[in-house]
């Protein structure tokens, strides 16, 4: 088990490889909205920055229940949702930001897995449905971006401790273990058809 700490290195995240299991401390941000990524990219393309400061980052695709208001806002919980949603924005924001983390569940497509190999970024897997896992590693809300949206669409930052354990699924050198599956599924289609055929 590997412990990823912030800030993150860029020699370190490209030393990991896929299939490293590991854990995450310090400063993260998630959310689980669409709208909230058309928004990002809304500031990538007019230059404006968003509430939060998302360069160099962790961002993660964690659904969050957060309460509160003004400047005092409390984590509930955290869930992973579906990257593959979020494939349309995921390399632009990727090199736009720098990110060298990113995650949740289901993976990025081959766009998204060129972007991570050019700025340094891996994707963490995370359990589907491990909310009770994952929100035992939540320490404190740091900050709430766009708090007017639902709440799992909000821009969170907060500060994790043990946040995992995750898969590296995809790595910095182009190796996608969810493209490796597919592949690997596609090449028995012929043999279990075959079989069926009996």
């Amino acid at each position: 088990m590997k412990r990823l700490t912030a800030p993150f290195d860029e020699a370190q995240v490209r030393a990991l490889q896929a299939g490293d299991l590991v854990t995450v401390d310090g400063e993260v941000i998630i959310t689980a909205g669409l709208p909230t990524h058309q928004r990002l990219l809304e500031c990538l393309e007019s230059g404006t920055p968003p509430p939060l400061d998302l360069h160099g980052q962790a961002f993660f695709h964690l659904g969050g229940y957060s309460q509160g208001e003004g400047g005092a806002f409390e984590m509930l919980y955290i869930n992973p949702t579906t990257s593959t949603r979020f494939n349309p924005y995921m390399p632009r924001l990727i090199e736009g930001f720098g990110l060298r983390l990113v995650g949740g569940k289901g993976g990025l497509d081959e766009h998204s897995v060129r972007a991570m190999q050019r700025v340094g970024c891996v994707y963490l897997s995370f359990l589907g449905g491990g909310c009770t896992l994952l929100s035992r590693a939540i320490e404190a809300v740091i900050q709430v971006g766009w708090s007017e949206m639902l709440t799992h669409y909000r821009l969170s930052k907060i500060q994790v401790r043990g946040l995992g354990p995750a898969v590296v699924a995809i790595d910095a050198h182009g190796r996608s273990l969810y493209a490796e599956t597919a592949a690997q599924a596609e090449g028995n289609v012929a043999a279990v058809l075959a079989g069926l055929a009996r």
